[in-house]
């Protein structure tokens, strides 16, 4: 994974630092995801579980991945729902 700094701010992978410029067809890991959001990856998969987050997409065996897009608009229903850290 690579990372970026910036400026005043810890190392962010940069996938998590140039999120809002990614394509909605993109693929994102856990991790990136809870940079999002606030909270653990182990928060992640429970809320993928109870379907408060799209199904993730099984890249190989090893990785799973989510689209861009997909949690775009799951970050839009959590913020409108309150549900979101």
């Amino acid at each position: 994974m690579a990372y970026r700094t910036i400026p005043n701010e810890s190392i962010l992978p940069v996938a998590l630092a140039e999120f809002d410029s990614l394509p909605d067809s993109a693929l994102v890991d856990a991790r990136t995801i809870a940079g999002l959001m606030g909270c653990s990856i182990n928060t992640i998969w429970r809320r993928s579980k109870a379907k408060k987050l799209p199904a993730p997409v099984r890249v190989s065996e090893a990785q799973t991945r989510w689209r861009v897009g997909d949690v775009r608009k799951a970050l839009n229903s959590l913020a409108s729902t309150d549900e979101c850290a």
